[in-house]
């Protein structure tokens, strides 16, 4: 089972005017995997969770959610969403809300059960207008969870919540992912993805960009950085020595991107340019401006990962 697809994107393609919000997606995600979706404002992450959930039809292409499509699997409760729009609902209680959106499926899940997943089993009997931000975004995964999904998608989940709030989001999200479940989330939090997603999926200008784990992400970008203080020194070859990848020049700084530090310090200290030397993996952070600069406006073809 673990093997299986849940979903299936192929050459999928959206356009809106001359615009190509999705440019030809291919995208597959197995079942029991928690992938994360990157992007940067306008790449094309909310077209394509629309896409997902059946919210909007493809120009082109086909999307599948356990081999059915998409409205067909969320009416049948197989696939639950978390959206960034919506507001508390008004004098109902938490209990009172996730039982109502329960009975709306084929087979829900125990409204207890849901409750406990999303951490509000103490909430149950508040008014949700009466909760905090971060009681707010647990009532709404409960809801998310209420039709007992095998696939929930998350946009933007943690959006605006304090360091705790979010740390008891992902425990929540964490013990429904643990029972074998499918997760898809958007976020603009890269430690986020790099601390809870098996595969990240970074998307450009309606295309898939990079798809992989976040080391593999980090490798592809260059592995390593190793920055160090110019000191009025040139700058010039600092791109052509060996295991460099990219260069940027930060005032009097110079910052390598590299896939082999080792040869990258040892060719400095050949050319006398190690002054505030400083050898780092490269963060997620770094591997995304990295991969989503290499691709301005024309795309290039995905980046190539090890998997």
């Amino acid at each position: 089972m673990k093997n299986e697809t849940a979903v299936a994107f192929t050459g999928v393609t959206r356009h809106f005017g001359p615009v190509r919000a999705v440019d030809g997606i291919d995208l597959t995600i197995r079942r029991g995997e928690t992938v994360a979706l990157l992007g940067r404002n306008g790449a094309g992450k909310s077209t394509t969770i629309g896409l997902l959930l059946g919210l909007d039809e493809p120009d082109g292409g086909e999307v599948r959610l356990f081999d059915d499509t998409p409205a067909r699997a969320v009416a049948a409760g197989r696939t639950g969403a978390m959206l960034q729009d919506g507001r508390p609902v008004p004098r109902v209680t938490v209990r009172e809300l996730v039982t109502f959106v329960a009975r709306t499926y084929p087979e829900p899940l125990p409204v207890a059960e849901a409750l406990a997943l999303a951490g509000l089993t103490e909430l149950a009997g508040r008014r949700v207008d009466r909760l905090s931000g971060g009681q707010v975004q647990r009532v709404r995964f409960a809801v998310a969870l209420a039709g007992n999904p095998e696939l929930i998608v998350l946009d933007e989940p943690t959006a605006a919540l304090d360091v705790e709030a979010r740390e008891a989001f992902w425990d929540s999200m964490r013990g429904y992912a643990r029972r074998g479940n499918t997760v898809l989330f958007s976020t603009h939090y890269l430690e986020e993805a790099d601390a809870h997603a098996d595969r990240i999926v970074v998307i450009d200008s309606g295309r898939v960009l990079a798809d992989g784990t976040g080391e593999e992400l980090k490798r592809a970008a260059g592995g390593s950085l190793v920055a160090f203080d110019l000191a009025g020194g040139p700058s010039e070859g600092l791109d052509l020595l060996p295991g460099v990848t990219s260069l940027e020049i930060r005032g009097d700084r110079a910052r390598l991107h590299t896939d082999d530090s080792d040869a990258t310090v040892r060719a400095l200290a050949e050319r006398d340019a190690i002054r505030g030397l400083e050898v780092a993996p490269v963060s997620l952070n770094d591997a995304f401006l990295t991969l989503t600069a290499r691709a301005p406006g024309a795309h290039t073809r995905p980046l190539e990962t090890t998997r």
